[in-house]
């Protein structure tokens, strides 16, 4: 890639999870590149040695009320002028990042982590289950509202990226879907070496993991394997953690204190790792494929381009304790090779992710000459 390249990267929000991951590769691939984007933690300014620019809703009051502003967050990257770069590599997952103006002579390729849930997917799930406490009468008053010009917005927004990477084969339907817009799939990276660890002299029972709310569907591995007296170890914590240790029978065992440092010999312990939700991508499972470790999954949307049956996992076609409990009884950890597994989460390690996007680039580049 040539030194003269001016590149920019931007990102709806920087504080923590799959997405900031992106950004972090990116980041590798183009050290110089500044990153815009309308929040940065501490941590994260810290972690991408302090390339960040951020504006006005990085300050208070802006910061502490940022889930509840996208019309500001709108107007700040609509107005965001990169047009002296050759390249612009958006990351968005709520949609405004990719509406910043760029020139002519710019390429400007968005990384889409998923069409706005709110206005699109799981409108109606949001109108149920918003997430802001005692503010979700407002909060599904105010999306009632606006909706309709936010969608429109967002489409028009969509518009301006010259092409597009979806990061799972369910999120490049939905670009499709919601844009009308083509795009290529890029995985989004794991730390695959993080998690090669050796292999157990035995692996026993299940595990999940991830933050305990209700779309995680935690509560259908608990029951089930409540259920069938099955041992499962529940990482992580929240709202939903009191909920789920009144469910659970004596086999489930909740590890809420686990640093990173420990999560892949816990993966690797397991004879498999259970993902009842329906995620985007998912990258936790990946991870637990990177130990060696199968997955039950939900058949639908990132996991049906990860878990190939009786090979890296198995899947359950319903989202109930029941369909889930008739996997768990068939499931025959004797017939999954965990060196194989291994193997095939290396096409999500983070060397294949910043060689696909370069790759990717360089071929967009190449068309715009």
């Amino acid at each position: 890639m040539s030194k003269q390249l001016r590149v920019a990267i931007v990102h709806d929000w920087l504080y923590g999870g799959g997405a900031e991951r992106v950004v972090h590769e990116l980041h590798k691939l183009y050290p110089d590149a500044p990153i815009y984007t309308s929040y940065c933690s501490d941590e994260w300014r810290k972690r991408l040695g302090g390339k960040v620019v951020t504006g006005y809703l990085q300050h208070w009051p802006f910061s502490v009320l940022r889930k509840f502003l996208p019309v500001l967050r709108i107007w700040w990257f609509g107005r965001l002028d990169l047009s002296g770069y050759d390249l612009v590599i958006s990351s968005s997952g709520n949609g405004e990042a990719f509406s910043v103006k760029t020139g002519p002579n710019t390429v400007h390729i968005n990384y889409c982590h998923s069409p706005t849930h709110y206005y699109w997917r799981h409108y109606d799930l949001y109108m149920k289950q918003p997430g802001f406490g005692i503010f979700n009468p407002l909060a599904r008053l105010g999306l009632k509202l606006l909706v309709r010009p936010l969608r429109n917005w967002d489409y028009k927004a969509a518009q301006r990226a010259d092409y597009f990477i979806a990061n799972s084969t369910h999120i490049q339907k939905d670009i499709k879907k919601y844009y009308g817009r083509d795009s290529v799939v890029i995985y989004p990276p794991i730390d695959t070496e993080r998690f090669a660890v050796p292999e157990p002299e035995q692996r026993k029972g299940f595990v999940i993991a991830g933050r305990q709310v209700p779309q995680k569907k935690i509560d259908l591995a608990v029951r089930a394997c409540t259920t069938l007296n099955l041992p499962l170890k529940v990482i992580g914590r929240g709202p939903e953690h009191d909920n789920l240790v009144t469910i659970a029978g004596p086999t489930i065992e909740f590890l809420d204190n686990i640093s990173d440092a420990q999560m892949p010999e816990l993966f690797a312990g397991a004879q498999a790792f259970l993902f009842p939700c329906l995620d985007d991508s998912g990258v936790v499972p990946r991870e637990a494929l990177a130990a060696g470790t199968p997955v039950i999954a939900y058949k639908a949307g990132g996991a049906l381009d990860y878990v190939e049956e009786g090979k890296t996992g198995v899947f359950f076609r319903e989202q109930t304790v029941e369909s889930l409990a008739t996997a768990l009884r068939s499931f025959n950890p004797k017939q999954f090779d965990h060196k194989s597994i291994r193997k095939f989460a290396q096409s999500f390690s983070t060397n294949s992710f910043r060689n696909n996007v370069e790759s990717f680039v360089q071929s967009t580049l190449h068309q715009n000459k």
